[in-house]
């Protein structure tokens, strides 16, 4: 199943990550936040240095920024690590501090959005293999997932905070879905982007082995 046959089939995923490696064995890694409200919807992507982050598009326009403007990739060592919140910090450092994901993932709890709860997902690419994980509320507890995954050519596994729109939202559930990674950046980016309904669509990055590919719905595509 290819990205954009999966996402067409969900009328609001929240934030969405995917990794895994392209056909001839590259690193891949996929990013993309949609939202509703207009707080959410003033963002733009912008890579510097290695570094993916989230910034408003108008600056007067903002809200409230503690949820919604955050480093969302970076390096640790060897190892990429790309999340939908400020948890890309504190993944990166203990990684750098030769400490664990599990280490990093037990200080973290989901985000405090009232009545959604949104689940904290993280991915952490390594040379050899890739991890995808989840941190969403359970009752009173915190419940914490952790996926891995080895190098398997033209496929990557995706998640997404949420199942679906509705009030509250559903936070995703199940395991980390297969698919295929198609054959480029463009032919993947644009797979997945189309796919999501357009009056959500915020913005999307793509890595590709040493192509990067960004869409801003504000700008088009720029990178």
């Amino acid at each position: 199943m290819r990205a954009g046959e999966y996402l067409g089939a969900i009328d609001y995923p929240g934030r969405i990550a995917a990794a895994g490696y392209g056909v001839d064995g590259e690193a891949v890694l996929l990013y993309a936040i949609t939202g509703r409200s207009s707080n959410s919807r003033n963002r733009v992507f912008r890579l510097d240095g290695g570094i993916l982050r989230t910034e408003p598009y108008d600056q007067s326009k903002v809200e409230d920024p503690s949820l919604i403007i955050y480093n969302a990739m970076m390096k640790a060592g060897e190892s990429t690590v790309l999340t939908n919140g400020d948890q890309t910090d504190t993944i990166s450092s203990f990684l750098n501090d030769g400490k664990s994901l599990e280490e990093a993932l037990a200080v973290r709890t989901y985000e405090p959005d009232d009545p959604n709860f949104t689940p904290r997902i993280s991915i952490v690419h390594g040379p050899s293999g890739y991890t995808l994980s989840i941190i969403r509320k359970d009752g009173e507890d915190t419940d914490r997932r952790i996926y891995r995954y080895g190098m398997e050519k033209g496929v990557m596994h995706i998640i997404h905070t949420y199942m679906h729109d509705g009030l509250p939202l559903p936070s995703f559930e199940g395991l980390p879905a297969r698919l295929e990674t198609l054959s480029s950046a463009d032919e993947l980016i644009q797979d997945a982007w189309n796919a999501i309904a357009a009056d959500k669509r915020i913005s999307i990055y793509v890595r590709y082995g040493s192509e990067e590919r960004i869409i801003n719905a504000m700008e088009g595509e720029n990178v």
